[in-house]
């Protein structure tokens, strides 16, 4: 029998997950929001996985979908050499529990996270801003965020500063879909 069949077999009995996917030498595994600290903590600590790194947390953004966003853990088990990753799918207004208690190496993935794409980490121990400025309005890393921004941000020569100010676009909005013609 196949390592990751067997591994997979044995994550069924004690992990509560929804979905899984195998692609290739890989397990993904669906978890939802409340069952992710359990999950994580679980992998992390339990002597048959030892999924003691967490190499990544990164964002996706599904436009138009009832889980608009999903926030994907990478682990790996350098004791087993193997990898594994855990999905959370939510919506704009559910948060995700930090994971910085489990993996101290989480705060600024998630800081990022949710300075991209806004999806809020509850409990999280200093959630703000980390790529763009403080004052920045939206994220920009949502598919709805238009190209060029909100504000214009130019160097003025007439007061010697730089200003910001609201963006005037001189074109009409066009909206595109794929059954537009060019």
């Amino acid at each position: 029998m196949n390592s990751k069949i067997k591994q997979l077999k044995e994550l069924e009995n004690v992990l509560p997950f929804l979905a899984y996917q195998r692609i290739n030498d890989e397990i993904i595994l669906v978890v939802s929001s409340d069952k992710l600290l359990f999950s994580l903590n679980l992998l992390k600590r339990h002597i048959g996985y030892h999924y003691q790194l967490l190499t990544c947390v990164s964002g996706v953004d599904f436009l138009d979908k009832n889980y608009r966003f999903s926030v994907v853990y990478d682990l790996l088990s350098l004791t087993y050499n193997s990898r594994l990753r855990i999905k959370v799918f939510v919506n704009e207004i559910t948060s995700v529990p930090s994971s910085v208690e489990v993996f101290i190496n989480a705060n600024w993935w998630e800081r990022e996270v949710w300075d991209l794409y806004g999806v809020y980490f509850d409990k999280h121990p200093d959630l703000r801003r980390i790529l763009t400025d403080y004052g920045f309005e939206g994220h920009p890393m949502r598919k709805d965020f238009p190209l060029s921004g909100y504000v214009e941000v130019r160097y003025s020569e007439t007061k010697k500063r730089i200003v910001v100010e609201p963006l005037e676009l001189t074109q009409e909005f066009r909206s595109f879909s794929f059954q537009t013609p060019w």
